[in-house]
């Protein structure tokens, strides 16, 4: 098996000449919110014209480089050792990445690997542990891994979707390693996290609750689909017509997602943050904005325990939309609040109300 990239693995990758960020305290001296990054991220290249390219992370990073969020500070990432990793994946998926390390690959139609892809993808893995190491510590608040490849799609034996690893996995297994008893996973992509829920689906330690576009690429996500075995109930798939809007997305949270959150009392909030329901994503067909995005943000904020919360980047593909909501996203984790607009469609109620149902015939739901 090719081996973890070493220390230097925070260098800049070939053509980008930007430093990376340059981590400091909180102004307020008191635990902030902590965004992890390396430059290394952007070395992973799926190929030409591809959405799930570099420019992604690039525009985020540019954009908050020129316009700092104050209260929020830079902390560059280490690589999730194969260990942890395979705390996920099996061993066998893990050392076919690496053996592609340096290597052009095509893993799927949609998920390829170039020479740099395999310490990208393993420091993003590591900005998912680190995020949840400083949340869990007490040295920031609430942290934000922005980091690619994204992760939701990866199952344990396979890549798909873009993803080669699961990094809300991998940050959830790391949160039960810590001490965690419970955590919590709420997936907004506007794809569903088939990867994360496979993983969990039979599991009382871990919720997955998923907000998303059905159907729709994976295929997976339906109302009734809410887990099996010990981890019945503990699955809570919205599954929404194209078209939903913020007041939409109010529906679900507070009808649905915050009362499972608040009952399931999570030692740690993650959120597989994908922002490819906005309304000019190309690949989506929903119609949330920035205002969305930071109302769903203060929303899982305030309902987690303590607010102990960690940000994962998943998709988002329009690029002046996903730094515009990635920015709004951290606004709020800083100390700012937003709330969902009234005017839900009944489409929204309508979907609530299916997965309420499916939790009950099971004899679960947001109580148990």
């Amino acid at each position: 098996m090719t081996t973890p990239p070493p220390d230097n693995a925070n260098e800049k990758p070939p053509g980008d000449p930007r430093s990376p960020p340059t981590p400091g305290a909180s102004p307020s001296g008191r635990p902030g919110t902590q965004l992890v990054t390396d430059p290394a991220c952007l070395g992973h290249v799926c190929g030409p014209g591809h959405p799930e390219s570099p420019i992604r992370l690039r525009r985020i990073l540019d954009d908050l480089e020129a316009s700092p969020v104050a209260g929020a500070t830079w902390m560059k990432p280490r690589a999730a050792t194969s260990t942890e990793l395979a705390a996920v994946h099996t061993r066998a998926h893990v050392s076919r990445l690496a053996a592609l390390d340096g290597r052009m690959a095509a893993l799927d139609p949609d998920t390829g690997v170039s020479p740099g892809t395999w310490r990208a993808t393993t420091l993003a893995a590591g900005a998912a542990i680190v995020a949840v190491e400083e949340v869990w510590s007490g040295r920031a608040q609430n942290a934000f891994a922005l980091v690619r490849p994204p992760g939701h799609h990866a199952e344990a034996a396979h890549a798909m979707g873009f993803c080669l690893i699961n990094n809300a996995a991998v940050a959830a297994e790391a949160a039960l390693r810590l001490g965690a008893r419970r955590v919590a996973i709420l997936d907004w992509d506007v794809h569903h996290g088939n990867g994360t829920q496979h993983l969990f689906e039979d599991r009382e330690d871990v919720l997955y609750l998923s907000s998303h576009q059905f159907p729709f690429y994976p295929g997976t996500g339906a109302a009734e689909e809410i887990g099996r075995g010990p981890g019945l109930g503990f699955t809570i798939n919205c599954a929404l017509d194209p078209g939903q809007g913020d007041a939409d997305f109010g529906a679900v949270f507070q009808d649905l997602f915050l009362p499972s959150l608040a009952a399931f009392d999570a030692d740690l909030t993650i959120v597989s943050a994908g922002y490819d329901a906005h309304v000019r994503d190309p690949l989506g067909g929903m119609n949330v904005t920035e205002r969305g995005y930071a109302a769903m943000t203060s929303a899982v904020r305030d309902v987690a325990r303590g607010g102990k919360l960690v940000l994962l980047l998943e998709g988002g593909y329009d690029l002046a939309a996903l730094a515009a909501s990635v920015r709004a996203s951290i606004e709020i984790l800083v100390g700012g609040s937003d709330t969902f607009p009234p005017g839900a469609d009944r489409r929204a109620s309508e979907a609530v109300r299916a997965t309420r149902d499916a939790l009950a015939r099971a004899g679960r739901g947001p109580s148990v």
